[in-house]
């Protein structure tokens, strides 16, 4: 029996409702508009679609939005200065930059990245929120990983004392996830290029979680029957072809539930970010 597909969209759609009813809530309370800025230096063209997806989801759930372009050739310097005049603004209640930077000042991406208040640190990567994320505190969490977690909640599949694998140990998605699936108690394990006998473990899992950025590396041999399969991955393999991390059209054969690639978590980011903007200015504005 082939696998449940579980769409982006769905889920997407709740959680962009949920943003849309609490910042009306919050705009009738307060008489505030929730804010985000987001920062965009140079011109890569991926960068410019996924800075226009925000911007629009913004207008469409009742948020304000402001985007800064700044030249490629800005320096770090300018670019801080900016960010704390954001940090300093009444109307902005979430500030991101977006990645990649230029070359030039890709390497001071942590200081820049950390420049942003912690409590309108939306993307979740500030080294507060980690923390607080790590030691079960309250905090903006990393889009993508949260969304991963409320899919699975939306979704009414148990983590409570199954079995969770992680391919991928980025700070992006692989280690918040951890700390999202332990704070559900779940038995969790990491696993990257150094990890021995890979597919023995994966196998294992109940929940499969794959985000390393190599198309169709998890086999229908790695995963355990009846698993869900998550599939984090985007990776374009021509001109107008994206697939996951996940051997899709075997693995659903033998999976209990798996996320398509396009169509299943990259449409849960953005809308993850709308709530972290809502819950930024709750924290802001209500006391």
């Amino acid at each position: 029996m082939a696998a449940r597909i579980l769409e982006g969209r769905e889920f997407a759609a709740r959680f962009r409702a949920d943003a849309k009813e609490r910042a009306a809530a919050l705009r009738e309370k307060t008489g505030v508009t929730p804010g985000l800025a987001v920062i965009i230096v140079g011109a890569d063209p991926a960068s410019k679609v996924y800075v226009r997806n925000k911007n629009k989801a913004c207008t469409e759930l009742g948020i304000y939005s402001e985007v800064i372009e700044m030249p490629g050739n800005t320096t770090k310097e300018a670019l801080l200065a900016q960010i704390d005049a954001l940090n300093a603004s009444e109307k902005i209640h979430g500030i991101l930059v977006q990645l990649p930077l230029p070359a030039a000042i890709a390497k001071d991406g942590h200081e820049i990245v950390n420049r942003i208040s912690p409590a309108k640190d939306v993307d979740g990567f500030h080294p507060v929120n980690v923390g607080r994320l790590v030691t079960g505190e309250e905090a903006l969490v990393p889009c993508t990983p949260h969304g991963c977690l409320r899919m699975l909640e939306l979704a009414g599949i148990e983590m409570d004392g199954k079995r969770a694998v992680i391919i991928g140990r980025s700070n992006i998605v692989g280690k918040p996830l951890l700390h999202l699936l332990l704070a559900r108690h779940a038995t969790v394990t990491i696993c990257h290029s150094h990890t021995k006998d890979l597919a023995a473990v994966t196998r294992e899992a109940d929940i499969l979680v794959a985000a390393i950025g190599r198309p169709h590396f998890v086999t229908a041999d790695m995963v355990k029957k009846g698993a869900t399969v998550i599939d984090v991955g985007i990776n374009r393999i021509a001109p107008k072809k994206l697939v996951g991390d996940v051997d899709f059209a075997h693995v659903k054969e033998v999976a209990g539930a798996i996320t398509p690639v396009p169509g299943g978590v990259g449409l849960l980011t953005v809308a993850m970010l709308m709530e972290n903007v809502v819950q930024a200015a709750e924290r802001q504005l209500i006391k």
